[in-house]
Order: C-alpha cells, then sequence, then structure tokens
C-alpha cells in the first residue's frame, strides 16, 4: 500500500492536541546575557532550555539572526543543535528570506533537505515565484510576512489599497493571497502567515482567513491574548513567546515558565482537537 507522508499543518495540529497549548517557544541566543557568558556557553544553554521546556512545546522557532551574529561558530551551534531536537516537535526556522527565485532555490535546500527544518518563514515582498522554489517540498511549511509585530508594519502591511483598483482590500490581503494560491494549485508545502499579535487588531483578524499563523508578539512585546479569543479558527495557529521564557524572571526555571505560558495561551485560546 502506498504512504503518503503527513503534511506540515498535520504534524502541527498533532502537537497542538499532544501539549493542548500552541505555545512555540523561541530560541534567541544573546551571549552576553543570564547565563549565557560567551559563544561556547550557548549550546549548553539551549540544550538547556530545549530539554526543559518541549513537553509545553507545540514547535521551536530558532532565529537565524541570533546564530549568524556569533559567525561561523553560531552556524555550527544551529546545525548541532537542530541535530538534537525532539522529533516530535516541529522546528520552524526564523530566516525571513527573501530573493530571487534561482537563489531562493539554494535556500530552500539549505533549510529543507540539509538542515530538515518543518518550516520556515519568508519575505513575500519580492512576489510569488520567489516564494515558489519553497512550495514542492512534502511534509514542510513557510509563513509569509503578512502583519508583523513591530510599529512600521503600517508602513506598508497595514496600508489600504487603492479601492478603485483592489477594492477594501490591505496590502497584507495581497500577502494572505500567495496562501490560497499554492491551495488552489495543491503544492506540497504548506503556506501559512506570519501576523504579529501587537497588531491582530480586530479589522485585521476579521480578514485573516483559516489559513496557519505563526504569531509573534506575546510576553516582551506586550501583544494582547484577548484578541484571539472567540475567533473560531481551525488552523492549527502558534504563538511564540521568546525572550518571556529564555530571559525573564530567571529565578524561575525554564520549565516552570513554558508551563505558565502554555496555560495562559490555552486558557485564551484553546485548542480544538
Amino acid at each position: 500500500m502506498m504512504m503518503f507522508a503527513m503534511r506540515y499543518g498535520e504534524k502541527l495540529q498533532q502537537r497542538l492536541v499532544t501539549t493542548g497549548s500552541r505555545l512555540c517557544v523561541g530560541l534567541d541566543p544573546r551571549p552576553s546575557s543570564s547565563g549565557t557568558t560567551g559563544i561556547e556557553a550557548v549550546p549548553e544553554f539551549l540544550e538547556r532550555v530545549v530539554g526543559e521546556t518541549w513537553e509545553y512545546a507545540a514547535a521551536f522557532k530558532p532565529n537565524m539572526a541570533y546564530f549568524e551574529a556569533m559567525g561561523i561558530r553560531g552556524l555550527e551551534i544551529l546545525e548541532e543543535l537542530l541535530g538534537k531536537m525532539p522529533k516530535e516537535v516541529p522546528v520552524i526556522l526564523d530566516a525571513k528570506r527573501s530573493d530571487i527565485g534561482e537563489t531562493q532555490k539554494y535556500y530552500a535546500k539549505s533549510y529543507f533537505e540539509n538542515w530538515d527544518v518543518d518550516a520556515v518563514t519568508l519575505n513575500p515582498f519580492l512576489g510569488y515565484d520567489t516564494i515558489e522554489p519553497f512550495l514542492d517540498w512534502e511534509g514542510k511549511g513557510v509563513y509569509v510576512l503578512a502583519v508583523t509585530s513591530n510599529p512600521g508594519s503600517e508602513s506598508f502591511m497595514r496600508q489600504k489599497l487603492d479601492p478603485a483598483t483592489h477594492g477594501d482590500k490591505y496590502v497584507f490581503e495581497l500577502v494572505q493571497d500567495i496562501c490560497k494560491r499554492a491551495a488552489e494549485e495543491k503544492r506540497k508545502t504548506d503556506v501559512g502567515m506570519v501576523v504579529g499579535l501587537t497588531n491582530a487588531s480586530e479589522d485585521v483578524l476579521a480578514r485573516v482567513e483559516d489559513f496557519p499563523l505563526l504569531i509573534p508578539g506575546l510576553g516582551a512585546q506586550g501583544g494582547d491574548l484577548t484578541s484571539l479569543s472567540g475567533s473560531g479558527r481551525k488552523a492549527p495557529d502558534t504563538i511564540n513567546v521568546s525572550r518571556g521564557i529564555t530571559y525573564k524572571e530567571m529565578d524561575k526555571s525554564f520549565s516552570q515558565k513554558a508551563k505558565e505560558w502554555a496555560d495562559k495561551i490555552a486558557a485564551a485560546y484553546p485548542v480544538s482537537s
């Protein structure tokens, strides 16, 4: 009998049900911060974070910028870490890559083949053709930046388009069209969006369709979970917490902080089986 690989969204949903929460644990190592003085202390620090939080994590999200800032050793640390991650927990590589299609093809090979991460974040503003090299990877996922959590997302993403040509639409809805097109074309890769909690207003959320969301902005950035309550969404959305687990309230264990955030998220935005 022919076997089909599980789609990324299915794997993520399975993990959400297992943990009962949408918590995504962000991995943003800062060698000069608490407990990580010097680059060589980073691997042990990250292994502790993963080891203590994986039970509550629907996903892990290593951010490329923090590893690249440590130079070649940082990339080695990331590669070593990825090889030790719990296989049942999806890994979303926060890379936000954007380039012409030929270059993107090699980014896709790097992340999906060489490092075998489950999903990656992409900047969609060069157009659909630059996303396509990532779209035919079985069991993988991508998240395109739609409404980021910074104030500057108002400069472009949350701008209204000309009603004469686009009707009542915002720029981020053009990004959403990428998700629609990939689904209509039945691409192997699942496509979702990054929607920052700090900018997820009622008007924004009313326009966001039921594609998987990666939701940053909770914790240190001050996002409000109540905006997601009662949304009726079915997609396997995940809500990221980085500093709130790794670099805040250092008198508590990583496990304790992860459980607290997981419980808080579950209470506001329950997981449906």
